[in-house]
């Protein structure tokens, strides 16, 4: 039996998924959550409303799957185990590199628009949305977690230093392209963001 022909159904159906996610993350974006319409999303995904409806029961349900996707996106691009044998400095710069360059990337800029805009609009839905993620914990978290065992970091709260982290490269690299339409930082200025924030973090989260 030829497999891909076996697989080719599961194919079409995991690529109208697709269409259908990316067309809701458009509809989102242009007309927010409240007023976005079913039918236009379905005109946008080019498959019937019909279809829609049996990979998605409403609206809520895409707006999990684009959280997902954004989630899915963070994790895949900013993954770095820790290691004992390298200079944390190293291993930071690194990390912010991964975080950095999320920031190049029109999808999930586009993501994060629309999440934003809704957590904006209404607050409640997005933190419902973010509880049902569970007790996912952030990969820049986990590596502060492994120093910290190693006793190489001190901190008693790995989230919140994870945050602190985020929050010095956020400020030139996310926040500003999000809310400004600035463009991504060059290559110099990254540097620039990913060493100053490295050092910051070392110098009150090192142990001595």
């Amino acid at each position: 039996m030829d497999t891909s022909s076996a697989d080719a159904p599961t194919r079409l159906t995991d690529r109208k998924r697709q269409a259908i996610v990316d067309a809701a993350i458009a509809e989102f974006r242009e007309h927010g959550f409240e007023v976005a319409n079913m039918d236009r999303i379905a005109a946008r995904a080019q498959v019937s409303k019909r279809t829609v409806y049996n990979h998605f029961p409403g609206k809520d349900a895409l707006f999990d799957a684009i959280l997902e996707r954004l989630w899915a996106a963070t994790e895949a691009q900013v993954k770095l185990p820790y290691r004992s044998d390298l200079p944390l400095r190293e291993q930071l710069l690194m990390l912010i590199a991964q975080k950095l360059a999320m920031s190049d990337d029109p999808q999930f800029l586009d993501l994060a628009r629309v999440l934003i805009a809704e957590a904006i609009h209404a607050p409640q839905r997005a933190r419902d949305m973010l509880c049902r993620l569970g007790g996912r914990e952030e990969g820049l978290t986990v590596w502060i977690r492994a120093a910290m065992a190693d006793g190489r970091l001190k901190t008693s709260d790995p989230a919140f230093a994870a945050a602190q982290l985020q929050a010095l490269v956020k400020g030139f690299s996310f926040w500003p392209q999000i809310t400004m339409g600035q463009p991504p930082l060059d290559k110099a200025q990254q540097r620039q963001v990913a060493e100053s924030a490295a050092d910051m973090f070392l110098a009150f989260h090192a142990a001595d």
